[in-house]
């Protein structure tokens, strides 16, 4: 169970929500082929300074090399920026965490490089993208089960056909960058942790072209891919429960 948030918290996350949306909607604009992941990483530490909010991932709490986690085709989360160019018709993956008045917001998307998605990768991304809000959608407020919420994304990313991971999971969020409760990306309605108004969860379906089995022995320690090297997409927000819905704080 989470600790209650203050509304001068809630507050914050509302603000800090708004600032993480921006940044990668800009981001959206920005990444063109020929960049490198550390030119990325780069100028998203400047947008997070400049607009008043701290880099959480690049912390001695969390540890990780960079600000921004980059994962290009077959990495599914947890990617670290690279010297390596962004080609056209790669499938990239942007996750990012921030600070604001000490409340963290989550928030995630997809893209195809240079161009607009096709065939199966259009397929892939539109419906994990889909996922995602029909998770959001299950939310009927207080007293909704983390389980309504994975039953949403299983469903939908069922009936498209698709690999779901099943080792990575969704989260509460806000004091800390990973907090109860999990929020699976499969289940069963009506199992799972009571959400009650005030709470914060990032819902991140992660699915794939193939199977659900990971690799993450990767070099870097960080990187976490499909282990039949499928292409793989990963849609997030930072949701807030309310009374009688939920509110995204982090819509783009």
């Amino acid at each position: 169970m989470q600790p209650k948030k203050t509304d001068q918290q809630i507050n914050a996350m509302h603000e800090g929500g708004k600032i993480l949306g921006g940044i990668l909607r800009d981001l959206k604009g920005y990444v063109k082929p020929g960049m490198t992941g550390i030119e990325v990483d780069a100028w998203v530490a400047k947008e997070i300074t400049a607009r008043g909010a701290q880099a959480t991932y690049k912390t001695a709490e969390v540890g990780f090399p960079n600000v921004i986690c980059i994962s290009k085709n077959d990495e599914i989360v947890h990617g670290v920026p690279t010297d390596e160019p962004f080609e056209v018709g790669d499938v990239v993956g942007f996750d990012l965490v921030i600070t604001y008045k000490g409340m963290k917001t989550d928030s995630a998307f997809t893209i195809v490089v240079g161009d607009s998605p096709k065939g199966a990768t259009k397929h892939l991304l539109a419906a994990t993208e889909r996922s995602l809000y029909a998770g959001i959608d299950a939310i009927r407020g207080a007293g909704t089960k983390t389980g309504d919420i994975s039953a949403a994304v299983e469903k939908v990313l069922n009936d498209a056909k698709l690999g779901i991971i099943r080792e990575l999971v969704g989260h509460g969020v806000g004091h800390e960058m990973h907090m109860a409760p999990e929020v699976p990306n499969w289940g069963k309605a009506g199992s799972g942790s009571v959400l009650r108004a005030g709470d914060t969860i990032a819902i991140e379906p992660m699915a794939t072209l193939g199977g659900y089995k990971i690799d993450n022995d990767h070099p870097d320690g960080w990187t976490i891919s499909t282990k039949d090297g499928s292409l793989a997409a990963h849609f997030e927000h930072t949701v807030l429960i309310t009374d009688d819905g939920a509110e995204i704080l982090t819509k783009v």
